[in-house]
């Protein structure tokens, strides 16, 4: 089955995580994916987390589906190839520093010359452009000045991070979106190619909601609130019997009712002034103790069998263990079985989003390093002889 972007053909010079998460999904969506990668070391995320035989499980699932050539950037050669191979792709996607890929003879200006169809994305830490350009950013620095770590946490301790690299995750996802519209516009009247300048920061604050109105409107500055949803009630995590807990979101105002009557507090429930959620977030203490009391008293699969009964909207919170073993994360191809070069069992993630009728696939295993330098130069024509001299030269 032909993915929606057979026939795109992506040259991926990033590392690490934003870049590569970019074109990881593109691969898994039918585009051919080259991914540059220095000699010897390779992509940093080769030997990041956890390792089995000397390369990180992490690259099982940032790498799938793509290919990987060795070449030293910093080389004429290497960049030369690079040139020949945008004569003929449709995306490139980079993370480095800006000015980095200019100082290589990679730029824009440079690309383009090249191939004026192409479509060029650039994620960085704050832009191509304006003050901070030159500052290095990574994702944790992104999320800090986007908003989020300040409302990540409990009131009045250190502010958290999320447990993932998610500045940087949001950041690929705006980048996908980027070259979706940048490849549509390029094959309609626009007729050309263009850069899509994601900034880390900008990726994260994209997310914040009512954040900066609140504080143009209100001159509210929104403080971190642990485990409740600020404004929307209730919506929290509950301890229940059994020490674990259920999250609960009853903040419709019929589902309020209907919860409020399952818990015994139909006085709650018929109250006029928590009618509507303004009026519960005045009173969302009041609320809350309540449900505490009434899920302290019973366990977590007894509080969920309930909640569901009412169709209220509850879940526990899953660790990966209650992942790789939930019958709804199975029913959905979220959890496929594979092997590691050495034949070891692993489960990775599934594919999203599900198309129905194009829908993406895991064709091909994450690439050794350097496992198709050889296919990929020959294809442009530069011969055995010259490959050997450029591995001994350390170019390749």
């Amino acid at each position: 089955m032909s993915g929606p972007l057979e026939g795109i053909r992506v040259l991926e010079l990033g590392q690490l995580i934003a870049g590569p998460f970019a074109a990881k999904m593109l691969a898994e969506f039918g585009a051919e994916v080259i991914k540059i990668e220095p000699p010897v070391k390779g992509d940093p995320l080769r030997k990041w987390r956890l390792m089995h035989d000397g390369t990180a499980v992490w690259w099982q699932v940032q790498s799938r589906n793509k290919k990987s050539i060795t070449l030293d950037l910093r080389q004429p050669e290497a960049q030369d190839v690079v040139r020949k191979l945008v004569k003929d792709v449709d995306v490139v996607i980079e993370n480095f520093k800006p000015g980095t890929m200019e100082d290589w003879g990679l730029g824009w200006e440079d690309l383009k010359a090249v191939n004026p169809k192409l479509v060029m994305l650039r994620v960085s830490g704050y832009g191509q452009t304006g003050p901070y350009r030159d500052r290095p950013g990574f994702g944790v620095v992104g999320e800090a000045m986007g908003g989020l770590r300040h409302l990540s946490g409990e009131p009045g301790r250190t502010p958290v991070r999320v447990g993932v690299s998610i500045g940087d995750s949001l950041s690929a996802l705006h980048g996908i979106i980027g070259i979706l519209l940048a490849l549509r516009a390029r094959d309609g009247a626009h007729g050309q190619g263009q850069v899509i300048d994601v900034a880390l920061y900008e990726s994260v604050f994209n997310m914040m909601e009512s954040l900066l109105p609140e504080y143009a409107v209100f001159n509210e500055i929104r403080q971190p609130a642990g485990s409740s949803l600020p404004g929307i009630a209730p919506s929290n995590a509950y301890r229940c019997k059994d020490d674990k807990f259920v999250l609960i979101a009853g903040n419709g105002d019929s589902i309020f009712k209907r919860l409020m009557t399952l818990i015994g507090r139909e006085d709650l429930g018929r109250d006029p002034a928590l009618e509507s959620n303004d009026g519960r977030v005045r009173q969302v203490g009041k609320i809350d103790d309540a449900i505490s009391e009434w899920t302290r008293e019973r366990g977590l699969d007894e509080v969920l069998l309930a909640l569901n009964e009412q169709r209220i909207p509850a879940g526990k919170i899953y660790d990966v263990a209650d992942i790789a073993t939930d019958p709804h994360y199975l029913a959905r191809d979220m959890i496929l079985e594979s092997h590691l070069p050495d034949g070891t069992p692993i489960k990775l993630p599934g594919i999203v989003p599900k198309l129905s009728a194009t829908p993406g696939e895991v064709r091909s295993a994450a690439p050794t390093l350097g496992q198709h330098t050889d296919e990929v130069l020959s294809r442009l024509g530069i011969d055995e002889r010259t490959r050997g001299e450029w591995r001994q030269r350390g170019i390749v």
